[in-house]
């Protein structure tokens, strides 16, 4: 009886004796999944117990917990276990909130942004760092900023404004600007397209609709960003559907953001997409070597007005950053701030070949491919029009390029089979299937076929 006692003892981690310091791994939290996601979800977990092998951890709502052990589980795992090696599982407890404080929707006097204050969510407020004065202008986005400006000056003059272009080139910066410069004399609302979902979800689950619906459409400024997020949840999409005529109907000016121009949009209401490209869409396109030069130069000038340092770099390193880094701005500002941490650390001028060296990891993985660069590079390689390949004609001139490019999706893209097949003019996943195996075999038995993957493979990862 005794021994079982001691057995049972040692499950514990004595209050004296716990390793783990919360603060600290929330600290790492913010680092390992960024402000945004940190705030949203993470930030309210707090550590209930600690056992030798797994953690209780409290939350807020059984909504709260399903959506993190959906979405971070494994990385918040893998995260405590850092600190603590012995830790192979955490539980979840539901801590009862303070229901005084859940959901009370007010307006911020000082700000003029609409927010909601909610016990577990206190969505993204405007970034007064992220406003028209610092946004550097260039070839790729000239159009955007001079539309989300003239917006400013006039509103509902382009109603809806939709700002489309890949990850990292600057569409939320605008939104924010506009947020910014219209919040004094506007009742404006900024949220991402996340956030818009989980306040419909809970208002359903609190059976509040009519909150809901009045808060988001009581705003003369609308501001979404990541509109794509809505793909394939049709519930959402319909209330964003009337919460959009809504506003429209009121005169109130809308601005949207997503990835891809609004007829490319996959998994979305064909009704939602001829609104919003019924309004002006304009695109950001990736920076050219000009523009990313200009980035780097005003960069440097910030530190050493934010920190009186002096981080020299000279006019052929700034050159090649620029060249090499062939994605979006938010890489190429990681790979300065990488740059600069080792000058601050060696206290030395860098040569290209330093850089090389410092950034060989960055330069030498392999680019972000998607279907619709697959889909141009193959067409263009076959030397027949893209429209012509998505086509459901058969023929073989038409057929094998399609075969290949499809494989090639499944090989270079983390697309699933059916989201493949919808690229290719809703094709069913089977003929993805039956594709992949078609080129497999051919790549295998046919040198010229083997020749031309590998071709193109290259076209694709130079690009």
């Amino acid at each position: 009886m005794e021994k079982n006692n001691i057995k049972k003892q040692n499950l514990y981690v004595n209050e004296e004796e716990k390793t783990l310091n919360w603060e600290e791994i929330q600290s790492s939290f913010k680092k390992t999944f960024g402000n945004e996601i940190y705030s949203s979800w993470l930030q309210k977990i707090s550590l209930e117990k600690e056992f030798n092998d797994y953690l209780i951890l409290g939350v807020p709502t059984r909504f709260f917990r399903d959506w993190i052990v959906s979405r971070y589980l494994d990385k918040i795992l893998e995260q405590v276990k850092s600190f603590k090696l012995s830790l192979n599982r955490i539980e979840f407890k539901i801590i009862e909130e303070n229901k005084q404080n859940k959901d009370s929707i007010q307006i911020d006097q000082i700000s003029k942004v609409t927010e909601i204050k909610d016990s577990i969510l206190n969505y993204n407020r405007l970034n007064p760092h992220l406003n028209f004065e610092n946004f550097i202008q260039g070839k790729s986005n000239d159009i955007a900023l001079s539309y989300s400006k003239k917006v400013c000056e006039q509103l509902s003059r382009y109603n809806p404004l939709y700002i489309c272009g890949g990850v990292g080139l600057g569409k939320t910066h605008l939104l924010n600007a506009i947020g910014i410069d219209l919040q004094n004399v506007n009742n404006v609302m900024f949220i991402s397209a996340e956030r818009f979902m989980y306040h419909f979800i809970k208002s359903i689950k609190k059976n509040d609709m009519v909150n809901f619906k009045d808060f988001f459409r009581k705003s003369s400024v609308f501001i979404i960003d990541d509109i794509q997020f809505l793909s394939g949840k049709e519930s959402l999409q319909e209330e964003f559907f009337h919460t959009f005529n809504s506003l429209i109907d009121k005169g109130s000016q809308i601005i949207i953001s997503a990835d891809r121009a609004p007829m490319k949009l996959e998994r979305i209401q064909d009704r939602i997409k001829s609104r919003l490209a019924g309004g002006l869409v304009v695109d950001i396109e990736s920076p050219d070597l000009e523009l990313k030069i200009k980035i780097i130069k005003k960069k440097l000038q910030e530190i050493q007005i934010q920190f009186n340092e002096n981080i020299s770099l000279s006019e052929d390193v700034i050159s090649f950053l620029a060249s090499e880094s062939k994605t979006n701005i938010r890489e190429l500002i990681g790979v300065l701030n990488r740059v600069i941490a080792f000058t601050r650390v060696h206290n030395k001028t860098l040569t290209i070949a330093d850089c090389k060296n410092i950034l060989k990891d960055v330069f030498n993985q392999i680019r972000v491919i998607t279907v619709d660069k697959i889909q141009n590079v193959v067409s263009n390689y076959f030397n027949i029009a893209l429209s012509e390949m998505l086509s459901q004609r058969r023929s073989r001139p038409l057929a094998r390029p399609r075969q290949v490019a499809m494989y090639l999706a499944k090989k270079m893209t983390t697309r699933s089979l059916p989201e493949i097949g919808r690229r290719f003019a809703n094709r069913d996943h089977t003929t993805v299937i039956h594709a992949v195996k078609t080129i497999t075999r051919l790549s295998e038995q046919d040198d010229e076929m083997k020749k031309n993957i590998n071709q193109i493979k290259s076209l694709l990862l130079e690009q």
